[in-house]
């Protein structure tokens, strides 16, 4: 078996750690069970054990990963102002192997309803943490605001996932910042 490459833990986490690996650098086609076992340097035997089929293991590993990279890119830190541009891409540069799975689960689900329902529950999670830091941030109505600060941060990930230049990628953070600012300063509007 080849050296681990995924962190030590139980070989559950051992396992989603290995396949979220697998996918982010040979995509879904190259997640087998052999390919899983081999960078966790496991047996085999343990993902039947564990989740029985490689649907299962995918949705484990989708949970993980969202619980992982919301702790690990500093969303809730970022967009609550706590933190600056720079600190928040280098962030994402600890978290490319959790990106790169998420992005290929995301179109997946696309041509596989099952799963569908962990993506969306991918999107509604970062969604809340994004409001959360929202109201952190002293805005009232955050669920419109939610949605263009998290999708204008989702297009800034893939971009620097497709190699986009960080400076550039800095500018837009920045001018984000300087929105949720101005809002925040501005008085709630009336319904």
């Amino acid at each position: 078996m080849s050296e681990r490459s995924v962190p030590h833990g139980s070989g559950r986490d051992v396992l989603i750690a290995a396949a979220i690996a697998v996918v982010a650098e040979s995509g879904l086609r190259g997640l087998t069970f052999r390919a899983v076992s081999q960078r966790a340097d496991l047996s085999n035997s343990l993902i039947s054990h564990h989740f029985g089929s490689r649907e299962a293991l995918l949705e484990a590993a989708v949970g993980w990963a969202v619980a992982n990279s919301i702790a690990t890119t500093e969303l809730f830190a970022f967009v609550a102002g706590q933190i600056t541009a720079e600190e928040f891409l280098a962030s994402l540069a600890t978290s490319g192997d959790v990106l790169a799975f998420q992005s290929e689960m995301i179109v997946e689900a696309r041509r596989n309803p099952v799963f569908r329902t962990p993506i969306l529950d991918l999107y509604k999670s970062y969604q809340q943490v994004t409001e959360a830091a929202l109201r952190a941030r002293g805005l009232q109505d955050v669920a419109d605001a939610g949605r263009w600060v998290f999708a204008s941060l989702n297009g800034i990930v893939m971009q620097r996932m497709a190699g986009i230049d960080d400076d550039r990628l800095r500018g837009a953070l920045e001018d984000l910042q300087i929105e949720l600012l101005a809002r925040a300063e501005r008085p709630a509007s009336r319904s």
